[in-house]
């Protein structure tokens, strides 16, 4: 059997086993499946057992699923719940932590392409992560809940959207008026997914949903195809692609099928999460550089200090210009969930990596320093809310959802 072949086989194997693990350990601690899927990554991978090794085939359905990752994310965005002087507030925080970490990032790596992919990353939530986690703890839709969606939105949005202007290579300028005609493309694509879609298209929705047609997934997979083409046509990242990709699938499924919507929903994630999501992350432990971590020095050290910086770039903005009617506890909270973050970590070290901007060791340093984000901060984020006068429910309660 060829590498490709035994190697897709052991990330499908640890696609299996994470979520029994996320189970198991979830009745005492609540972990997101994300960490599992990495650290059994690392396990198979060179720098431990030596069982799996990238290759063409695996880094492209790697690809593919970053790509899925991103789309669902700008799905989750629920533009109900994002806006007013909420939405304000976060956007500013954000900027605010853009020019902190691209200062940061600049100072701590010497060089400003290096500094760039560091800053950008400090710059990050992982609001798959924390969705699920305030869903579970009963605490999502009240107006804790919207201000997390608010801020953890652009803390997703933002980066996407730095990575096009900043990390492509391009004059600031040329880069911008990209990302202008990209935007009004969108904005034509959302204009034209809030209009009334004809009765027939509903009706093939319904119709074809429980066969082998499965139009409105096939569909679905189409925007997503033409947004990313898009976006490659201008020379933007995919990734900017696929994020509003997943803005307007929701609102076209949203206006044409509201009833079909969350099966619809859930079939897409079921090739996501079921599949092409699993390989990404896996795969990113396969490829984790554990022997410059473990070595020692510059980079053993940076994982911490990125740790820090997560709370002092992302955090320190948040906790100033968190909405006045949140109180210091509910600021604490906001100011953890917002630090948390991963997946987008992931995204830009890989891509720093690939460019060959970003040293594998800190790269190794930020993911880790990410994997630590999501296993502590929620945690202490509900602690600190639970003393403020918040219930928390049982650990086991809380484990059960998936995050990413």
């Amino acid at each position: 059997m060829s590498h490709s072949g035994s190697t897709l086989i052991l990330i499908m194997a640890i696609a299996v086993l994470a979520p029994l693990l996320a189970y198991a350990v979830g009745r005492r601690i609540p972990v997101p499946l994300v960490i599992f899927e990495i650290l059994l990554g690392i396990l198979i991978g060179p720098d431990v057992l030596g069982w799996a090794h990238p290759s063409e085939l695996i880094d492209g359905l790697s690809q593919l699923g970053l790509t899925m990752l991103i789309f669902l994310a700008g799905y989750e965005i629920e533009f109900g719940k994002v806006r007013g002087d909420t939405l304000k507030r976060a956007v500013r925080a954000w900027v605010a932590a853009l020019a902190l970490g691209l200062g940061t990032g600049i100072l701590l790596g010497g060089g400003y392409a290096k500094g760039v992919f560091i800053g950008v990353a400090l710059t990050s939530t992982a609001l798959g992560t924390v969705l699920p986690v305030l869903r579970d703890a009963g605490q999502l839709h009240g107006r804790f809940g919207s201000v997390v969606m608010a801020f953890g939105a652009v803390g997703e949005f933002g980066p996407i959207v730095a990575m096009a202007v900043l990390l492509s290579g391009r004059a600031a300028a040329e880069s911008t008026a990209l990302l202008a005609v990209f935007a009004a493309l969108t904005a034509a694509a959302v204009f034209w997914a809030l209009r009334p879609r004809p009765p027939w298209f509903s009706r093939v929705i319904a119709k074809t949903l429980h066969s082998s047609g499965q139009f409105a997934v096939r569909f679905v997979f189409l925007l997503l195809a033409l947004m990313l083409g898009a976006s490659t046509a201008l020379g933007l990242d995919v990734l900017l692609g696929a994020f509003a990709a997943g803005l307007v699938t929701r609102l076209v499924l949203t206006g044409a099928a509201p009833e079909s919507g969350p099966e619809i929903l859930a079939k897409i994630e079921a090739v996501g999460f079921g599949f092409l999501v699993p390989v990404f992350f896996v795969v990113t432990g396969i490829e984790f550089d554990l022997d410059s971590l473990l070595a020692g020095g510059r980079t053993l050290l940076l994982l911490p200090v990125f740790l820090l910086l997560f709370l002092v770039v992302r955090g320190g903005p948040i906790w100033f210009l968190a909405p006045r009617d949140l109180d210091r506890g509910d600021r604490g909270g906001l100011v953890l969930y917002g630090s948390t973050a991963l997946p987008l970590v992931v995204a830009i070290t890989t891509i720093g990596v690939d460019d060959h901007e970003l040293s594998a060791g800190d790269a190794a340093a930020l993911v880790g320093a990410g994997m630590v984000s999501v296993l502590v901060f929620p945690l202490l984020a509900l602690r600190l809310r639970a003393r403020a006068g918040e219930e928390v429910p049982p650990s086991g309660e809380v484990s059960g959802s998936e995050t990413w």
